[in-house]
């Protein structure tokens, strides 16, 4: 997923394909990346977006770096039909 810091709001703004092919989600996010707080702030997002416990978000790579890998824990059926609800709603 590709994060954008200091935006005016938090939002999932959907699928974007990339300069490589590869497809990405876009996230903005209205926090500074100072002290983690965007990435805190994207863990918050996922996990509401998703309808999971914050708990259950964790970054698993990407912490200074605008593409991120997150781990999601939770029942992958639920997780991506979650998932693919938000991207319809973006398009």
């Amino acid at each position: 997923m590709r994060a954008t810091p200091k935006a005016g709001r938090d939002s999932i703004e959907g699928i974007v394909t990339a300069d490589d092919g590869r497809e990405r989600l876009a996230i903005r996010l209205a926090a500074a990346p100072s002290d983690g707080a965007a990435n805190e702030a994207l863990v918050r997002l996922v996990a509401r977006a998703l309808g999971v416990a914050k708990r259950d978000v964790t970054l698993a790579s990407g912490a200074t770096a605008r593409l991120k890998r997150l781990h999601i824990a939770g029942d992958p059926a639920k997780l991506a039909a979650a998932l693919q609800s938000i991207i319809r709603e973006q398009q």
